[in-house]
């Protein structure tokens, strides 16, 4: 799994004629992120990560997004 450690501050780069697709984006990242947090082992091994790699996506802040969603 790859990691993102930019820590990019998602709040910051806000444009108002994007401000609505880019809040979507992130309350979508958030249910992902929580999603990701309730797989078990099992779920956790088919898609290559460990628990400890799962949590601390999980516990990732909604404004913390990829490098390229900010751009």
């Amino acid at each position: 799994m790859s990691t993102h450690s930019t820590n990019t501050p998602f709040l910051g780069t806000i444009r108002p004629e994007g401000l609505f697709r880019q809040m979507m984006n992130m309350f979508a990242l958030h249910r992902q992120r929580r999603d990701l947090a309730m797989l078990d082992d099992h779920a956790l091994k088919d898609i290559g990560i460990s628990r400890y790699e799962a949590q601390i996506e999980a516990a990732r802040p909604a404004w913390d997004v990829p490098q390229h969603w900010v751009g």
